[in-house]
């Protein structure tokens, strides 16, 4: 008798175990417990991904972006001396006409580093009728949004100028207070001397009229 009963408790263990098994997904295997994470793994995930952020961060600025501060009055209105831009390194720049660029020192009766816009590129022709104050390309007259007021001073540079295929003519937006490609100091610029593009304005400096940081620049340089 007491066979038997063991042979039944055998027999509704394994109806048991069949039920749970028919009961599961198919193909799924029984879940497993599973352990707790330990403080010791949590600190490793957290270090793992501190150290990734930054190994990209430095990669990042030292290969594809960096951070250029501006000084001076000849970018505006469209910058002001503290602006903090994110400019794009040259080699990732296929660079036109409008773009506010950075240029290195290769002068040294001029700062370190300029911001100025293109103007022109190579194999393109420049006028500027400075009793009107218009500036032309390739005979046509550009249209300039972004100026503080009409190209009034010659500073220098005899125009109508052609460039050549590895030339980029720049001017400052604050026209008549910039030193750039009207000056024989600067003239025009070999591609290769231009740092990048400035994309992005990631921090404003005061604007001289109000002397506070107006957060509402912050974005795209245009």
């Amino acid at each position: 008798m007491a066979e038997e009963n063991k042979e039944l408790t055998r027999e509704q263990e394994g109806a048991l175990e069949a039920e749970r098994e028919d009961a599961a997904p198919a193909g799924q295997e029984p879940e497993e417990e599973k352990e707790p994470e330990t403080l010791e793994g949590m600190i490793y995930c957290w270090a793992q991904a501190l150290i990734t952020a930054v190994v990209s961060v430095v990669l990042l600025f030292t290969f594809a972006v960096r951070l250029i501060g501006v000084s001076g009055p000849s970018m505006q209105d469209t910058l002001y001396t503290g602006d903090r831009l994110l400019v794009l390194n040259a080699a990732y720049c296929d660079f036109k006409a409008g773009d506010v660029v950075v240029i290195n020192d290769y002068n040294a009766e001029l700062s370190d580093t300029l911001v100025k816009r293109i103007i022109a590129v190579g194999g393109q022709t420049v006028d500027i009728d400075f009793s009107t104050g218009t500036v032309y390309v390739d005979g046509q007259e550009l249209d300039e949004p972004y100026i503080k007021e009409p190209t009034y001073t010659t500073d220098g540079t005899v125009f109508p100028l052609t460039l050549a295929e590895d030339e980029v003519l720049v001017m400052g937006d604050n026209r008549n207070h910039s030193t750039d490609s009207r000056s024989p100091k600067l003239g025009p610029v070999k591609r290769g001397y231009l740092q990048g593009k400035a994309v992005f304005l990631l921090m404003p400096g005061r604007t001289p009229d109000t002397d506070k940081s107006d957060w509402s620049r912050v974005g795209v340089v245009r």
